[in-house]
């Protein structure tokens, strides 16, 4: 798996705290000081030495990142200027992130791309167009801006991941 910074902290606030960016993921609602859930991830995060740590001392029990590491799926983290914290497990180094995901992206048949912009765009950079992607994003613009980089191959769902992740799990727990 590749992601972002941003990707992993939203994955572990949504088990550590039930939001995401401060929003009940469940009701929708805005508990009280849940803008701050975010930071307070990257903080725990950072506390336990890293995302294996803090699964292994069972801070993080549920989620993308928890299964990465319970079934020893390498994953690649990487980071932007912007990012919060970031998560110690990010790759801050552009040219070392890159070099990392193209390793990864190898032999990759199929890429799902998940409510990132300039991630996508970057990986889509390292990917043969022969691999199908499939990019999902809640802005229309992020599957444009991927094809007009060069991905022609890839196809877009709008929607927000939030919801579409635990869908998909589901659907492929069922199947």
């Amino acid at each position: 798996m590749s992601a972002g910074n941003g990707f992993a902290v939203h994955d572990l606030e949504r088990d550590l705290y039930g939001t995401s960016l401060g929003m009940d993921v469940e009701t929708m609602k805005h508990p009280r000081k849940g803008h701050k859930h975010h930071i307070y991830t990257i903080s725990e995060i950072i506390r336990a030495g890293g995302i294996e740590a803090a699964v292994e001392e069972g801070i993080v029990d549920d989620g993308i990142m928890y299964e990465c590491v319970e079934n020893d799926v390498p994953y690649v983290l990487a980071g932007s200027i912007r990012d919060d914290g970031p998560l110690p497990d990010t790759i801050t180094d552009s040219i070392e992130a890159q070099n990392a995901i193209r390793e990864q992206v190898r032999d990759a048949d199929l890429v799902l791309m998940l409510a990132t912009l300039l991630h996508s765009v970057a990986v889509g950079n390292c990917l043969p167009s022969t691999t199908r992607v499939v990019c999902v994003d809640i802005n229309p613009a992020t599957v444009t801006q991927l094809l007009d980089r060069g991905s022609a191959q890839a196809i877009g769902m709008v929607t927000d991941i939030g919801t579409f992740v635990p869908l998909l799990a589901d659907d492929l727990l069922e199947g």
